[in-house]
């Protein structure tokens, strides 16, 4: 009887320390975003992996989470072999990564997300970044575009917004279409602006886009009203 007793004492111990974490790993990731709808969290672990930190599996599913302004419908995760202060976790405080991380996700944005995301600071600043790379050299680069929608097609978006110059304000309309090349690189063709009901550009032109060592893209699918990416990138502490 006091074996079993010592075993039910341990088992329940494991089972608080499991609760502990599963508690932080949902503080901190609810810390990562501004808002989520759903959270789900599951960690694979033997106890004596937990009681050392090294956690073999962590599988989070999420919905309609706003990252940094950017709305996303869905996301599924899968992180291995994560390394974390479990020491200072069951002292009450903040969870934090020891080790860079390697994240396998599927994520889903439909475009009605897209949208209701066009003036988060991430999304507008990846609008400008990729109008630099696109945009006729003899176009006027400072003029001030309010975007006004974002529609998916297959294998192409679409911007619609009005840009502003001299106090004038002219519809803008873009065509992109987007293809995965690398990785971590992306191709932009099939370029077409249109200012006015007037082609400023119109042909096949095309542009990389260098998405970064820690970002591994397996597909990115584009389809009406609903854009899927599915790969891998590294979280850093």
């Amino acid at each position: 009887m006091p074996e079993q007793n010592s075993q039910t004492t341990s088992a329940n111990k494991i089972r608080i320390i499991t609760q502990v974490l599963t508690t932080a790993l949902k503080l901190w990731l609810r810390a990562q975003v501004s808002q989520i709808s759903e959270l789900k969290v599951e960690i694979k672990a033997s106890d004596r992996q937990i009681l050392s930190g090294c956690i073999p599996s962590v599988s989070i599913f999420a919905t309609r989470a706003v990252y940094q302004g950017l709305l996303i419908t869905q996301i599924q995760l899968t992180a291995e072999n994560i390394r974390i202060n479990i020491g200072s976790v069951l002292k009450g405080q903040p969870l934090r990564l020891l080790e860079t991380v390697p994240v396998v996700g599927h994520l889903i944005v439909e475009e009605k997300d897209l949208n209701a995301s066009l003036s988060s600071d991430l999304l507008s600043t990846a609008l400008s970044d990729l109008l630099v790379k696109v945009l006729p050299t003899d176009y006027p680069q400072s003029q001030t575009i309010n975007w006004q929608e974002i529609l998916l097609e297959n294998n192409q978006i679409i911007l619609r917004g009005m840009r502003v110059t001299n106090g004038e304000t002219k519809p803008l309309d873009i065509c992109l279409g987007l293809q995965l090349l690398s990785g971590h690189e992306l191709q932009v063709g099939q370029i077409s602006f249109k200012s006015n009901q007037e082609y400023i550009l119109d042909g096949n032109h095309q542009y990389s886009l260098d998405l970064g060592s820690d970002v591994d893209i397996q597909e990115l699918t584009l389809i009406p009203g609903q854009v899927v990416c599915r790969g891998r990138i590294n979280v850093n502490p």
